[in-house]
């Protein structure tokens, strides 16, 4: 056996069906195995909060090995993975094809699957991943829903988000009086003279963008078609990765059953499909398939699927953009989120600004510290603030222009983190995706 993997990572399908992937007795023999394998390891120290409180169980047992450490605070370990996958993807020597068959977030999701087994998941976290349901009734009331979930809010604001079990200071998504599937009935005029006139894309809206961040998808919309793709844009459901989160696999299998049966005929026409969220891609191009491994059309949707900042770039490399962009002052600080590192694409939110002219690009790899709804939550919004303050603090340093994130969430998460790092120096501008500086640099910007 070779100590460490240079082969890529490859994963197991997940045996969720199986009976034995929710016995408490099998997963706890698996916890012991891989958490005896990561503290002789430690090599993840610094990625999030589950390997420091695992080390810390270790450190300050009565033996200082891990026989000493009481199985039942395992789970605090667990309760710190986000799923954000850094660890098998860029720092685990041990992951598959290794025969140490390391996978450490596809072990949290286990656990988790176990407790939703049993019952665990809270009536308050399971409205919180209706995000669908969620956004149709925010949006029909997105004032009032604003006002009330405002971090400012000190009526209703602290009663909602006790009842929720959200941090008080947590800024919260706002929503959007109108979705972007209902917005997107006016089709944008397709630039025919454009290098990449031809291509088709059916844009996957997500819930997030659909409900929330509209303005995000009507810009891409409008990139898309000045550099001659013709788009739709469809919202079957939602991805199911706030789902995943608590573990209930079965719940995200239905979704992928049903928006890959949805997307199938759009294929079936030649068309790309591009998610808007990176967690989203994520989910269609990888989780999906090993959630669902024996589905064709999960398979078909999986190989059909582009993260936008990826197809802008594939345009770019194929057939050119459409000339006119135009130079944006500033630095530009691009967040490489995790679930877009986590595709295996390269840089290309960095690389996609980088066609703009003489542009000032800096990068930051490193997690934001939010981790979907759980940097929301009352228990973890500190550590989500500590883990994201080196991300905060690198982004306050490049100085005044703009910030952003391919993720919505963690853009506003680093946002938050520069305010709490205070100082009189000029703060940058938080743009919600990247996409929407090419819709500026070619004066299709909504603003």
């Amino acid at each position: 056996m070779r100590e460490g993997s240079l082969e890529p990572p490859t994963r197991h399908p997940i045996a969720w069906q199986d009976p034995s992937y929710t016995d408490p007795g099998a997963i706890e023999a698996e916890l012991t195995r891989v958490f005896d394998i990561c503290h002789g390891c430690r090599r993840c120290f610094n990625l999030c909060d589950s390997f420091p409180r695992l080390f810390d169980l270790v450190d300050e047992s009565p033996t200082q090995e891990l026989d000493g450490v009481d199985t039942k605070d395992f789970k605090s370990v667990v309760d710190a993975c986000t799923l954000c996958d850094m660890c098998f993807l860029t720092k685990c020597p041990y992951v598959p094809p290794h025969e140490f068959d390391l996978d450490f977030p596809h072990l949290m999701l286990r656990y988790r699957a176990m407790e939703a087994k049993q019952g665990a998941v809270s009536f308050a976290d399971k409205q919180l991943a209706a995000t669908d349901r969620n956004g149709v009734l925010a949006s029909l009331v997105a004032p009032v829903a604003n006002w009330a979930t405002a971090r400012g809010n000190t009526s209703v604001g602290p009663v909602l988000r006790s009842a929720a079990g959200l941090h008080p200071d947590a800024e919260l998504p706002k929503y959007a009086g109108q979705s972007f599937v209902n917005l997107s009935a006016a089709t944008p005029v397709v630039n025919r003279d454009a290098p990449g006139f031809g291509r088709k894309a059916v844009l996957y809206a997500t819930c997030f963008v659909n409900f929330n961040t509209p303005n995000v998808g009507m810009e891409t919309r409008a990139v898309l078609a000045h550099n001659g793709v013709e788009t739709e844009v469809v919202h079957p459901s939602c991805c199911g990765m706030p789902l995943l989160e608590q573990g209930r696999i079965e719940d995200v299998a239905r979704n992928a059953a049903s928006v890959a049966a949805e997307l199938k005929p759009w294929i079936d026409k030649g068309y790309d499909v591009i998610a808007l969220v990176p967690s989203c891609a994520l989910m269609l191009k990888f989780e999906w398939p090993l959630i669902l491994p024996d589905d064709p059309q999960v398979k078909l949707l999986s190989q059909s699927t582009f993260d936008i900042s990826e197809y802008i770039v594939g345009i770019a490399r194929k057939e050119g953009l459409t000339p006119g962009l135009e130079k944006i002052d500033g630095t530009l600080t691009v967040h490489m989120a995790c679930h877009a590192r986590a595709q295996n694409m390269g840089q290309k939110a960095a690389e996609m600004l980088r066609l703009l002219p003489e542009a000032q690009v800096k990068v930051i790899e490193r997690c934001s510290g939010h981790g979907g709804s759980w940097g929301f939550k009352a228990e973890h919004f500190d550590t989500a603030i500590k883990v994201g303050r080196p991300v905060a603090r690198q982004a306050a340093q490049n100085g005044a222009g703009f910030v952003m994130s391919e993720c919505p969430l963690a853009g506003v998460h680093i946002a938050q983190g520069i305010e709490k790092l205070g100082g009189d120096a000029p703060k940058p501008q938080l743009v919600t995706h990247p996409v929407q500086l090419l819709a500026r640099a070619y004066g299709l910007s909504a603003d």
